[in-house]
Parts: structure tokens; sequence; C-alpha cells
């Protein structure tokens, strides 16, 4: 076997390695902050510094509140979504590309599972745990800044590497 077959599985598995590492890390990170914001935030609000404030608030619809009511067809759409991220994470060649993707990946398991798991309606129709409150932007969580960082991880990647990452 040459050295450059071999190498191909090798960075791969790190490839998947990566990705499923910040997948992981994110999750934890989102469900742990949720775990403290339920525990803590519930009769309180703490100001932190200038207009950050934890301030907790349960979301029944999508990002930034809109869509209420629509829990479930979000969560079908956030299913389909990652199971579109783990195929896309075959052809991640860079680690900047499996970063994004872990992120993304990460951040859409953590809100998933509170729709799956918390007091709401129907399949999957619970509500998101959101606390970080800016006051000027609407109220989010670490699943949430995951999205949008791994968001535009992607796109800056793919905008400066285009054809390179993609596959066959």
């Amino acid at each position: 076997m040459t050295g450059e077959a071999t190498a191909a599985p090798t960075a791969q598995r790190a490839r998947w390695s990566l990705l499923l590492g910040v997948a992981a890390a994110v999750l934890a990170a989102d469900q742990l902050t949720k775990w403290w914001a339920v525990e803590t935030l519930d009769t309180r609000t703490i100001d932190v510094v200038w207009t950050l404030r934890f301030h907790l608030t349960i979301n029944y619809g999508s990002a930034f509140s809109l869509a209420r009511g629509r829990g479930a067809v979000i969560s079908l759409l956030a299913l389909l979504v990652v199971a579109l991220l783990l195929r896309s994470g075959r052809y991640a060649t860079r680690p900047g590309m499996a970063v994004a993707i872990g992120l993304v990946f990460g951040g859409a398991l953590g809100n998933l599972i509170d729709r799956a798991f918390r007091a709401g309606e129907g399949l999957l129709g619970g509500g998101v745990v959101d606390f970080i409150d800016l006051q000027w932007w609407p109220v989010f969580n670490i699943a949430d800044a995951a999205i949008v960082v791994g968001a535009l991880l992607l796109f800056g990647t793919q905008w400066r590497y285009g054809d390179e990452e993609r596959g066959p």
C-alpha cells in the first residue's frame, strides 16, 4: 500500500474525530448552560456587563422567536439539516470545514434535544431554553451561537477554497 493510500483513511478518521469532537463539546456546553439557566434564572435575571444579562426564556418557535407554534415542523427541518451535515462531513477536506460542520451539528442537536424533552405539545414540540440576552438582540443560547458561527465559517471556507472543498 502506498503512503498516499494509507494517508487518506487516516486523514478521514482525523476529520471525523475533529467534527464529532467539536459537536460533542458544543452539545455538552449547550446542555450544561441550559441546565444552569433553568436552575438559576427561573426567578431572577443576572446583569453581567453593559447590556449583557442572563434572562431565562423558553422559545417554542424558530430562531428569534419567529414561527411560534411550529416547533414540530422546525424540528423536522432541523433533523433534515443534521442528516445533510453528516453526509457533507464526508467531503470536508480541511480542518476548518470539519470544525464548521461540527459547530452547526452540535448546535442543531442541542436545540433538538430541548424540543424533544422540554414541556410542549406533541412530537418535538417542546421549547428551547434561551438565556443570553443582549437586550438589543433576540435572546439566544450556546447552540444558537454555535450554529451562527459554524454557518459563517462554512460560508467563509467555501468562499475561500471554493471547489477544492467539494467531493466527487
